[in-house]
């Protein structure tokens, strides 16, 4: 839950609430890599805030896996429908952990789950440009022509999208199996993209966020990131 970030440092126990105030005030504070405001809010659970570049949480209380999320579940802590969360299936991570981007419903594959909000903002925010790889099993008439459509100009929402790099897996009439490099993460951005292509996807897989690869991780599974992983986050 988020709170007032003078609250979070004197909780810590770094410094009174005013005087946590006066370093945010001095720009002193940060919260996920950039400069705090004062009235700004963070969430202690999640967030990475540093005063004068030292962090509040210790190293040793942050957690990094990666899950291989199945088709049905919704990529939140809670859900308001009641569906199956991600949330069931890390439940003994050791920490309360938070998606790093999200898959939809009916996407399953590669998901980082962190409490470093720093980490956690590298691998979702587009200036960062982590490359996100699916595996898409597509339908529809003209296979080739809609594959050269989705490496063209697109504009989703009104924004204008960066070319996706696409390559054939499998060609066969009226079928294929595509691999798909996006910059971006708009919101079922390649499912969307599809279609205006004149395909439909019947399975799509995320397997790979830049160095990050789902390899063999069984559906359902979660696993801790291994530290040339944890280096690689660490110098996005």
């Amino acid at each position: 839950m988020e709170e007032r970030l003078q609250k979070i440092i004197s909780a810590a126990g770094l410094c009174s609430r005013r005087a946590a105030e006066a370093l945010i005030a001095q720009g002193r504070v940060t919260v996920n890599g950039r400069t705090a405001v004062l009235g700004g809010r963070a969430n202690p659970e999640c967030d990475r805030i540093k005063v004068d570049g030292k962090s509040l949480t210790r190293d040793s209380d942050l957690v990094y896996i990666m899950l291989n999320k199945p088709r049905g579940y919704v990529s939140t802590l809670n859900d308001e429908q009641g569906r199956r969360t991600v949330a069931e299936l890390v439940r003994d991570a050791g920490a309360r952990v938070y998606p790093c981007g999200r898959l939809d419903l009916m996407s399953e594959g590669l998901l980082i789950l962190t409490n470093d909000g720093e980490i956690s903002d590298r691998l979702t925010h587009p200036a960062h440009e982590v490359k996100k790889i699916y595996r898409a099993e597509v339908s529809g008439e003209e296979i080739e022509t809609a594959v050269q459509r989705l490496r063209g100009e697109f504009r989703l929402d009104g924004r204008k999208l960066r070319p996706a790099e696409v390559s054939v897996e499998r060609l066969e009439r009226d079928s294929a199996v595509l691999r798909v490099a996006i910059g971006e993460g708009r919101n079922r951005q390649i499912r969307r993209m599809c279609t205006i292509a004149g395909l439909k996807v019947k399975r799509l897989c995320r397997v790979a966020e830049g160095e990050l690869k789902l390899g063999n991780l069984p559906a359902g599974q979660w696993r801790y990131l291994n530290e040339a992983e944890l280096r690689y986050l660490r110098e996005l």
